[in-house]
């Protein structure tokens, strides 16, 4: 399936991906930040592109995602809505989006459809409720986000797997049900042992799409970079990741032989080169400066 084909089908909406729960049929959520990226996932077939918080770590080389803005956000979302991909474009909230007043709250999420999200996503459970009731006056889809919500980082005390101790878990069935009942249309798990995952998901009538949650959930969400296999390398890959490429050690190798092309003259060859005209050579003064094509 090409990206073009896809623009040719129905594009997927907030309500079409809420219809899927209990369809049988997983659905699937790669994240992407800019066009060349949007363009491989939504050729993919994914139903959804997130363009995540997370571009504050894979792509920019901050340590968590607190440091990137509204801006930041709005910048990797219009250059993935450029594309016009079928799958649905899910803006990221930064931290501090929805966090400080209704006012704020609805400007940013207003912001982040304006550069082409078709929803968006924030974190948190119960307490996110107002922030999410705003949101949807506007009519803006909500997506939510519980389990390890990586804006808490340091309330939790890094990136630890949640829910593995029984009230923890009880919370987080309820926060899910808290998101559900707030008129979110799906809800992403991260980081939390499959059986609170299958407890959240069948407690629920909206999707749950699953990271580092197991298989019971509806659908299943994971980081462009890692599962096309770039990142540093001491960099410790989370449990859950499957890498199904070592693009990083293939773009090395490439730009590896580039380095070595130039500096051994084998690039530009005579083929890779606008050649001037032997007459106007001759006027120059520039004697056998011109080579043939077939050189």
């Amino acid at each position: 399936m090409t990206s073009s084909s896809n623009r040719c089908l129905t594009p997927v909406t907030a309500p079409a991906v809420a219809a899927r729960k209990g369809s049988g049929e997983p659905l699937v959520m790669i994240t992407a930040y800019d066009a060349p990226s949007a363009r491989v996932v939504d050729a993919s077939g994914a139903e959804m592109i997130l363009v995540g918080d997370s571009v504050a770590m894979v792509v920019l080389g901050y340590d968590d995602t607190l440091q990137v803005t509204v801006a930041d956000m709005c910048h990797h979302v219009a250059a993935v809505a450029r594309t016009r991909p079928r799958a649905l474009v899910v803006g990221d909230m930064p931290w501090l989006s929805y966090h400080v007043s209704r006012e704020d709250t609805v400007r940013n999420a207003a912001a982040l459809v304006r550069a082409g999200a078709g929803c968006v996503k924030l974190e948190g459970g119960a307490k996110r409720s107002e922030a999410i009731h705003a949101i949807l006056d506007l009519e803006i889809p909500v997506m939510g986000h519980i389990g390890l919500t990586p804006q808490s980082v340091h309330a939790l005390g890094g990136f630890r797997v949640q829910g593995k101790q029984l009230d923890a878990a009880r919370a987080i069935v309820d926060d899910a049900i808290a998101l559900a009942e707030a008129g979110c249309f799906a809800i992403v798990l991260e980081a939390v042992p499959d059986g609170v995952a299958r407890m959240v998901t069948d407690s629920v009538p909206v999707p749950t799409i699953g990271i580092g949650a197991g298989r019971h959930c509806d659908g299943q969400v994971l980081v462009w970079h890692d599962l096309l296999g770039f990142g540093a390398p001491d960099r410790k890959q989370p449990k859950f990741v499957r890498r199904y490429a070592e693009l990083e050690l293939d773009a090395t190798k490439a730009v590896e032989r580039f380095v070595a092309d130039v500096r051994e003259g084998r690039f530009p060859s005579s083929a890779e080169t606008y050649h001037m005209a032997d007459q106007m050579a001759e006027g120059l003064g520039l004697y056998g400066a011109s080579e043939p094509a077939n050189a």
